[in-house]
């Protein structure tokens, strides 16, 4: 009886899911829907892939019981395997898959939403409610979920105008690491806080479905869906529009140098532990000889480039995303060797990627961590992309007490490719930073091996946060964007781990107490009062400013067409005392402190205490 019972079921299953509107094979009726899952109507759905040199695709999944039978084997079209199916109830979710060749099942490239066989489960209800169950016994790997249900998010604030690049006050976040519910409704919650800051961009570490449900997310698998690990999608959205709402630009970080194996445009072409040389998107070995990770995206080629633009394009008009950080541009490129050198061919690609971008969403925030040759940035930057400037180890140099020590032929505590005139660049595209998810903390390198003398103690609490202090106030008076790494403003101060197998990407204690030691409170006040300078006075966004970074005393002039101001700080243990460059005879009063001093020449001998800073503004 059994045996009759499932022979029905399947009947029925077959009978009231029907493939619909079937074409003869190599009908271009195909060409009227994109790659991926198409909503026809409110109970029929398109299915198109993308898939060369594939002889034969199946669709299985709940609508047929997972078995592959011939009226679920989708058309060929060229390249292209496709299929309409009808008769699914309206607004319910349907785990589905490609089954390609007899042998291999993938999810769909453009899935927004994916049902995995081994972490689905660990995702809590209060995460992600009613969350459809993977069909275990069915089927192995990873699935698609879809659904007919259209449902439009309605968004308070549709057309959102971020700040000028000049004035990006950006703060980096890792989802998983900054809050205890490690969701973004948690990151929601924390709005207030960020405002209060004086934040006005969030730069999400990568946030599109990546491997397992515990990662920094340069691990991708699938682009169009969010980690459900994370929250829902409209989580995500709901998250997005009170960003807008408070004035925040959301931006996110995304990998498109690489996926990894758990990719189903890697697994249609996997040969070992390698990619064939038939996979249309991806190098067969990568042409970085230092870097690589993954399976490295073929960015020359015309496939890559379509997928790319989709990608980005997706999250724009989606999820209105503001822009994005391209992780590791510099491995965009197939010109072999370590990526350092000038590179026509990158160059070509990113730029091309800008373009694009920029064809959809004009005020889109572009930023590549490059770190590459500074001539091929420049470059970049006069074409209106903004590159991260990573400070972290001359900036911790200075704060420790070590900046005027040697290191390489120069002074190990010198700033002065924090200012993007110091590089030789055009235009103030800089996203000069001293801290990121990459690098040690500030503090626990100053509490670790700060520099003592006898009555003064960089390893204690108050004085290396006072440090810190002072170089924010010299870094965050250079123009140009500006990058936080999470709880930098709190001194949060645990070891990052220098390898992987040392627990550089394991969970850090989420430490919201540090708001209430008054030390570190006092960090965040003053990281509040720079960040809202930022954003309100004409002088931290002049073009016209000179800085002298190389010493201990280290001083920023800025002047603009109404007002100039001068930051200076001394990164010695010691009492400093230097000729300060103000350039006229004013009277100038100290931001944090009101006192007054007057200068009768351009020039002015200030003296300052270690740890030290002073922000004059011009009366």
């Amino acid at each position: 009886m059994k045996y009759l019972f499932y022979s029905l079921t399947l009947l029925f299953a077959l009978l009231s899911c029907q493939p619909s509107d079937q074409p003869d094979a190599g009908d271009s009726s195909v060409l009227n829907y994109r790659e991926g899952i198409t909503r026809i109507s409110g109970d029929s759905l398109a299915f198109v892939l993308f898939a060369p040199k594939k002889q034969s695709v199946y669709l299985i999944g709940d609508f047929n019981d997972w078995k592959v039978v011939e009226t679920f084997r989708m058309k060929k079209n060229g390249d292209y395997f496709w299929i309409k199916i009808g008769n699914l109830v309206p607004g319910k979710e349907y785990v589905c898959q490609y089954l390609i060749d007899k042998n291999i099942r993938i999810a769909d490239p453009y899935a927004v939403k994916i049902s995995d066989p081994v972490y689905d489960k660990d995702i809590s209800s209060s995460v992600y409610p009613n969350l459809i169950s993977y069909p275990a016994g069915k089927t192995t790997e990873i699935a698609m979920t879809v659904s007919t249900q259209q449902t439009e998010y309605n968004w308070s604030i549709r057309n959102f105008e971020p700040a000028d690049s000049k004035k990006l006050n950006i703060y980096e976040i890792l989802i998983r690491d900054f809050t205890e519910q490690g969701t973004i409704k948690g990151v929601q919650d924390k709005i207030g806080y960020l405002k209060t800051l004086g934040v006005n961009a969030i730069e999400l570490m990568p946030f599109n479905e990546f491997e397992g449900n515990d990662s920094w997310g340069y691990n991708p698998s699938f682009y169009f869906a969010t980690d459900k690990a994370y929250g829902t999608s409209n989580d995500f959205k709901t998250f997005i529009d009170a960003c807008h709402t408070n004035g925040i630009a959301v931006i996110m970080d995304i990998v498109l140098n690489h996926s990894y194996g758990q990719s189903p445009m890697v697994r249609m072409y996997q040969n070992g532990d390698r990619v064939s040389s038939e996979n249309p998107w991806y190098n067969t070995v990568s042409p970085n000889t230092s870097y690589s990770w993954g399976y490295d995206f073929n960015h020359e080629s015309s496939y890559t480039k379509r997928f790319v633009d989709s990608v980005c394009a997706y999250w724009m008009k989606e999820y209105k995303i503001d822009g994005f950080r391209f992780d590791f541009t510099k491995g965009f490129t197939n010109t072999p060797g370590d990526g350092q050198q000038y590179d026509p061919s990158r160059i070509k690609v990113l730029k091309r990627i800008a373009d694009e971008i920029r064809k959809r969403k004009s005020n889109a925030i572009i930023i590549f961590e490059h770190l590459a040759d500074n001539s091929e940035e420049r470059e970049l930057s006069d074409y209106g992309i903004l590159l991260w400037g990573n400070m972290n180890y001359n900036t911790n140099e200075a704060t420790m007490g070590w900046g005027e020590e040697s290191g390489g032929g120069s002074l190990k505590g010198d700033l002065s490719r924090a200012s993007y005139k110091n590089r030789g660049w055009n235009k103030p595209n800089l996203v000069s930073y001293m801290e990121s998810h990459d690098e040690e903390r500030i503090m626990y390198k100053n509490e670790l091996y700060g520099k003592s003398i006898t009555g003064y103690n960089v390893r204690e609490l108050a004085v290396g946060i006072q440090r810190t202090k002072a170089a924010a106030v010299i870094l965050l008076s250079l123009p140009g964007a500006k990058m936080i790494w999470q709880f930098g403003e709190l001194g949060y101060d645990y070891k990052l781990g220098s390898s992987m197998e040392e627990g550089r990407l394991e969970r850090k204690p989420i430490r919201w107490d540090y708001y209430n030691v008054a030390e570190r409170r006092s960090l965040y006040d003053l990281y509040s009062q720079m960040l809202r300078l930022r954003q309100e006075a004409d002088y931290f966004s002049t073009e016209n400013y000179s800085a002298d970074l190389l010493n201990n005393f280290k001083y920023v002039t800025l002047i603009s067409e109404f007002k100039r101001a001068v930051s200076m700080a001394n990164f010695d243990v010691t009492v400093l005392s230097r000729s300060v460059n103000f350039g006229k005879s004013s009277t100038w009063k100290e931001y944090f402190s009101g006192t007054e001093i007057t200068t009768d020449s351009e020039n002015k001998t200030i003296t300052l205490l270690p740890g030290e800073f002073r922000l004059y503004i011009e009366k």
